[in-house]
């Protein structure tokens, strides 16, 4: 038996199948649909819009990546022998890890819900066509307040399968109708293949942008926290924790691709370019009347609010077990339950609460928010990366169980990739 991050005991798992695993994943669904959002959303819908299904494999591979990155950060948590959370893993790496991460965390958590509540409420209120996006950014705030208490990571895993499963019938549904080129599809998918239109060097730099910055997103870090709060811990949970992330990773991919194909079968053919949600409603609303926006917008609505759900429950952890390493005297006081911490609470409404802000009419939209944030991730990512890369292949904490050689690979090609992305970030920001 293993014990939880809320006192309850946990049976090792039993051997089953596959399938018979699906009902105890969960900790890879919350992860995964935090991690997707606005940005998700656009990106694919853009890049199939303007390179059809040439580029595909990318997204592929980023995600794949994401997987083994995050999957090594879950396994942590189930198998170091020194029973530590990530974050003192980090600890042991440079004791400047605990105040770089939690900072990150804060100012992360508040930018990433900045635009998932702007564009749910946009998604609200499109679908019911009542009120303004203020207004139900404002009401999905005070509704969320309810969710993310103490105590309710099982409500909270509900949840997210309900919005995974709505997610994957509207937009799987929205491909199917679009009724894709399955040959193109395939080939765009593990092809590898390269549109005449950019040039080797134009997909180079695209990849390295969008897998640096899969590898060392903030967001990587919840996944472990909610893996404890599964209460998986030891040998017995290694390969189902492994199967939960792949299979939420395999969700997100199908989610994505479905987008792309949206992009390269509706939007493309009408050389629509895509520079919101709304954009992309509204070739819906042309080629599939109004029922095609509502359904879109369900969707969006899906990815933003699981997002909103996912940063207020998840980075709050992160913020007080770096505060705890830092000041040990509050663990001392309340324990290894980082909800006991009277200031995860307060952290975890300033999370939800204040990214309010950025909904107020004339504010910045959720895309030019996205690429701000993505940017300021720079200056921390290769830390992130450098320092995963450490501990992945510390057997002092990892065992026998630490990374193996193509992990190590993936470890080091995105640790490069990531210093490669923000030296061009800076570049970008001193050239503007």
């Amino acid at each position: 038996m293993t014990v939880n991050s809320e006192n309850h005991t946990t049976a090792p798992p039993t051997r089953r199948r596959f399938l018979g695993s699906l009902r105890e994943f969960g900790p890879g669904i919350i992860a995964v649909l935090a991690m997707m959002g606005a940005g998700d959303l656009v990106t694919a819908s853009v890049s199939g819009s303007n390179y059809g299904y040439s580029l595909m494999w990318l997204l592929v591979a980023s995600l794949l990546i994401r997987f083994v990155v995050v999957n090594i950060m879950g396994r942590y948590q189930v198998l170091n022998i020194k029973n530590q959370t990530i974050v003192e893993g980090y600890n042991d790496v440079s004791r400047f890890y605990p105040w770089a991460i939690g900072i990150a965390a804060l100012i992360s958590g508040h930018l990433l819900n900045g635009y998932m509540i702007k564009g749910a409420g946009e998604a609200v209120a499109k679908i019911v066509t009542v009120g303004n996006p203020f207004l139900w950014s404002c009401i999905l705030v005070v509704a969320s307040i309810f969710v993310i208490g103490r105590n309710v990571y099982n409500t909270i895993e509900k949840g997210m399968k309900l919005l995974l499963a709505m997610m994957t019938v509207v937009f799987l549904g929205l491909a199917i109708y679009s009724v894709p080129d399955v040959g193109e599809l395939i080939q765009g998918t593990i092809g590898f293949g390269i549109p005449a239109n950019t040039g080797a060097f134009g997909v180079f730099a695209v990849a390295l942008s969008l897998i640096g910055a899969v590898a060392g997103s903030m967001a990587n870090f919840l996944y472990p926290y909610y893996v404890r709060d599964k209460g998986w811990k030891g040998i017995a949970f290694k390969k189902l924790q492994r199967n939960d992330i792949l299979f939420g990773i395999s969700a997100a991919i199908v989610i994505s691709l479905s987008i792309w194909v949206v992009g390269a079968e509706i939007l493309r053919p009408q050389g629509i370019q895509v520079s919101s949600l709304d954009d992309i409603s509204q070739a819906l609303t042309i080629h599939l009347g109004a029922f095609g926006g509502v359904i879109f917008y369900l969707g969006a609505f899906g990815i933003l609010y699981s997002s909103v759900i996912g940063f207020a429950n998840g980075f709050p952890k992160v913020i007080i077990d770096c505060l705890h390493i830092i000041l040990p005297s509050r663990r001392e006081q309340y324990g290894t339950k980082f909800e006991d911490d009277p200031l995860f609470k307060w952290f975890s409404l300033f999370i939800l609460i204040s990214p309010i802000l950025w909904s107020v009419p004339g504010m910045p939209g959720f895309v030019e928010m996205a690429v701000f944030v993505t940017g300021l991730q720079a200056i921390i990512v290769p830390l992130v990366a450098i320092g995963l890369l450490i501990l992945a292949n510390k057997t002092s904490h990892f065992g026998k169980h630490k990374a193996n050689l193509f992990e190590n690979i993936i470890l080091v090609a995105t640790t490069l990739l990531t210093i490669w992305v923000t030296i061009q970030v800076f570049i970008g920001w001193f050239a503007g």
